[in-house]
Formats: C-alpha cells, sequence, structure tokens
C-alpha cells in the first residue's frame, strides 16, 4: 500500500531556533506516530472485554496509551523545548468541547448524583482524556506526510485484520474472540454474541458491537480506498484490503455501516474521475454478486434492512424512547443533567448519541460536540484547496468523509460510549489538524515541529 515516495514539502526543513533549522524527516524510533500506531493496533488485536486487572473497561491498554498520550501532550505544552509551536485550531475546538464538559462534571455534582451516576461521569471525564490523547497528538504530533501516511497505513492493516476476522467469524458461525487473549488481561464486561438478524448473523469481531463494527470499518474504509486508488506498489494489497473491509461491514448487518458508507459515497466521488467510477462501480458490483452467491441470506438481510420503516422493531422503539429524552431535555436544556449521568442501566439506552448529549450536557453540549467536526471539516477543506496533487486532495475529502460520518452516525447508536470507534474518530479530527498544517501557506506553520533536541536552550 505505497503512494509517493517523497513528499516536495516533506524535504523543506524546520525553523526551531534563531538561525537553526533541522529536517523533519529525521528518523526516530519513538514519537507520535510510532504510539498511535501501537494504539490501533491494540486497540484492533485485542478483544474490547480484555482489560488490565483491577481496572475499568478504560483499562483496555489501548486507552491506557491514549490516556498517557494526553499527559506526553500536556506536558510537552508546558515545555518549552516540546511545545509545537504554531497555530492549531483543533487544539481550541477542543478544549472548548472540553470545558464544556468539565461544566458539566460540576453540574451533575451540584445537582446530586447517585453512586452510579458518580462512576459514569468520572468513568467519562477520564475517556475524554483518552479521546483527546489521539486528537491532539495526531493534530501535534506528526511532522510531515511521511508519518501521517504510515500511521493511516497502520490503521487500515488493523481495520483489515477486524474485519477479516469478523468475516470468519461470520462464515464459521462461531465466536472467536476467546482464541485472542493475551496473558495477564481479564475479561470484563459484556460479551458480544453472534446474533441472528434476520436470515443471517451478526458478528463483533473484537469490537463491542456489531453496530460499532460497522461504524469502525466505515471510518477507516475512506483510507483503505485512497491507498487502493493511489497505491504506486503493491496496489493488489491495498484493494483487498478495502474489499476485505468491506465484506466486514457486510458481517455486521447493520443500517449505521450501509448509511456511513452512501456518506463516504457522496463526499468522495465528487474528486473521483469518471474511470475511477466505473472502476469502483465495477468492483462493488462483482462483490454484491459474489455475496449474494456465497451468502444469498446475508443479501436478503441487507436489502431488507431499510423495508417499511415504519413496521420496523428495531427503529420503532427508537422513537418509542424519544418523548422521553425531550421530557428530561426540557427539564435541564441548556448545560444537561451532567456529564456521563445519563448512566443506559439506570434509564434507558437512547441509540442517538446527539439526544445523550443533549441529556448529559445540553444545546451547549451538543454545539460545542458539533464544532469539533465542523471545525475539522473546515481545516480538511482548507487543506483540499491548498493541495496541488490530487492524492493529497483526495486523502483531505477521505478526511471531510470521516467527520460527515461522525456526524449522521451519532443519530443512530451512541456512538461516544463505543471507545474503538470514538478513539478513531478522534484519530480523524486530529488527522484532520494535520493537513491543514501540513499544507499551510507559512513555512513556519507548515515545518512546525518540536524543539526537544536543543537542550538548555
Amino acid at each position: 500500500m505505497t503512494t509517493s515516495t517523497v513528499r516536495e514539502s516533506d524535504l523543506e526543513p524546520s525553523l526551531v531556533a534563531a538561525q537553526t533549522y533541522v529536517t523533519r524527516r529525521r528518523p526516530t524510533y519513538i514519537d507520535a506516530g510510532v504510539l498511535l500506531s501501537i494504539m490501533y493496533v491494540l486497540l484492533a488485536l485485542i478483544p474490547a472485554r480484555f482489560i488490565i486487572p483491577g481496572m475499568t473497561d478504560l483499562g483496555r491498554p489501548a486507552l491506557v496509551v491514549g490516556f498517557l498520550l494526553f499527559i506526553w501532550w500536556l506536558v510537552a505544552r508546558f515545555g518549552p523545548n516540546l511545545v509545537m509551536p504554531g497555530p492549531q485550531p483543533i487544539r481550541w475546538a477542543f478544549f472548548v468541547f472540553f470545558i464544556v464538559l468539565v461544566l458539566g462534571y460540576a453540574v451533575g455534582f451540584l445537582r446530586g448524583l447517585t453512586s452510579m451516576e458518580s462512576n459514569a461521569a468520572d468513568r467519562t471525564m477520564l475517556f475524554f482524556c483518552v479521546f483527546g490523547g489521539a486528537a491532539l497528538t495526531a493534530a501535534d504530533g506528526l511532522p510531515n506526510w511521511n508519518r501521517l501516511t504510515s500511521l493511516l497505513k497502520v490503521l487500515v492493516v488493523s481495520a483489515t485484520f477486524v474485519a477479516a476476522f469478523g468475516v470468519i467469524e461470520y462464515l464459521l458461525k462461531r465466536d472467536l474472540s476467546d482464541y485472542l487473549t493475551i496473558p495477564g488481561l481479564q475479561a470484563k464486561g459484556w460479551t458480544p454474541i453472534l446474533e441472528d438478524r434476520g436470515a443471517a448473523v451478526r458478528v463483533a469481531s473484537t469490537t463491542d458491537h456489531y453496530i460499532e463494527m460497522a461504524a469502525y470499518l466505515a471510518l477507516v474504509l475512506p483510507f483503505a480506498v485512497h491507498f487502493a486508488v493511489f497505491a504506486k506498489r503493491r496496489r493488489g494489497l491495498a484493494i483487498t484490503a478495502a474489499i476485505i473491509i468491506m465484506a466486514g461491514i457486510a458481517s455486521t448487518v447493520s443500517r449505521t455501516g450501509i448509511i456511513a458508507l452512501a456518506v463516504m459515497l457522496l463526499t468522495l466521488a465528487p474528486l473521483w474521475t469518471w474511470r475511477m467510477r466505473y472502476n469502483i462501480g465495477f468492483v462493488v458490483t462483482i462483490l454484491v454478486g459474489a455475496g449474494a452467491g456465497a451468502s444469498p441470506r446475508l443479501i436478503n438481510s441487507l436489502l431488507t434492512l431499510f423495508d417499511n420503516p415504519t413496521g420496523n422493531s428495531s427503529i420503532s422503539a427508537r422513537y418509542e424512547r424519544y418523548p422521553l429524552a425531550f421530557r428530561y431535555i426540557g427539564e435541564r436544556p441548556w448545560f444537561g443533567r451532567g456529564t456521563g449521568t445519563w448512566v443506559a442501566p439506570m434509564y434507558q439506552i437512547m441509540d442517538n448519541q446527539w439526544l445523550e448529549t443533549l441529556l448529559a450536557n445540553g444545546i451547549i453540549g451538543a454545539v460545542a460536540y458539533a464544532g469539533l467536526h465542523i471545525t475539522a471539516i473546515t481545516l480538511a477543506g482548507k487543506a483540499l484547496k491548498r493541495s496541488e496533487t490530487r492524492e493529497t486532495r483526495h486523502l483531505c475529502a477521505a478526511l471531510i468523509s470521516t467527520q460527515v460520518m461522525g456526524l449522521v452516525v451519532a443519530a443512530t447508536f451512541d456512538s461516544l460510549a463505543f471507545a474503538t470507534f470514538a478513539t478513531t474518530l478522534a484519530l480523524t479530527l486530529g488527522l484532520c489538524g494535520a493537513v491543514w498544517r501540513l499544507t499551510h501557506p507559512a513555512r513556519v506553520v507548515r515545518t512546525s515541529m518540536p524543539r526537544w533536541f536543543l537542550g538548555e536552550r
């Protein structure tokens, strides 16, 4: 999955002190790109229920790495030799959102919380530190296009594993996640079983839920398509990865996955040539035909997902919860009941992140969360306009598609409650900031990098 070898902008030196320049392509062993890669490999390979003993569900090894990245980013901001100089709008968008969460946290305790609500509030604040660790490290820590592309390749390979594992589970009709047990970790929480839906079964692979798996794979698919289109070498591997990820989405039998795919196509198709559209349409047609031959039940189940929505029990159950949600929202419309205090076992699962955000953090919280995605879309859009190559413009469009997915699928399930999807979404937020920085017209911003090697300066 190799794209262009060296981008010209990566050869620009970085000004790190008065009359002192360094290359941004110096070899490093441990940096933001490497740590983020480790995080997303762990997120994909270790089933979601396995945690470090004695910890909560935030004890997943990948989430621990994410929390450490947040601490690392904070330390770097206060260290004059570690800081990444230059503007970065993603920082401001995230911290506006985080401040709203902190205010909501205070509002909840002022209201008075049960022990379950209190624990949930603490857990939510810790998780958004992990969320911030992924977003901020990606936005500020990737020094060049080479590091960014390498990270995306790791993300695609990791998602391909999740998809392939799910497809194998679907074909064998067995939960195989126990074979991925890591010594020293313990299982905690709900284990998703193979669930019948229509004439097919649903799988969750290493994620927490079937819908989460569909949304997570759909979030990564634009990058797999990007490599399949622009790979200079081993294009067959890139195409295979994209096909496996699409098959993984199908194996979840999820409306959310199909909606996310539609969002991706609507966002990326305008940048494709007619030849590319024809090729991708041909591949999709072959896949659907092969799927119909290999598993007609799966195709029938996918086709009936949107059939008769008023009579569909899954959709109607969601609608029936809305009056309850709006009643609570009306009681505390602006700041909500408190960050993380809408506890599903205690109240109701809304299957709608926008409603849960309104319940927990009110209108202010929903606006702040939407502002995160809108900021990211704006930054990636500016990067797209500045880009001089089709490859870079396509990558920026792929990032835009992930943010539109984030806005849309938040209405189909409680997206921020599922760590695999939410932390991957956080990464794409940060990458929108990274491409904005790497395409900035001001070279001092475009080549911005930490000055840790300057010692006492």
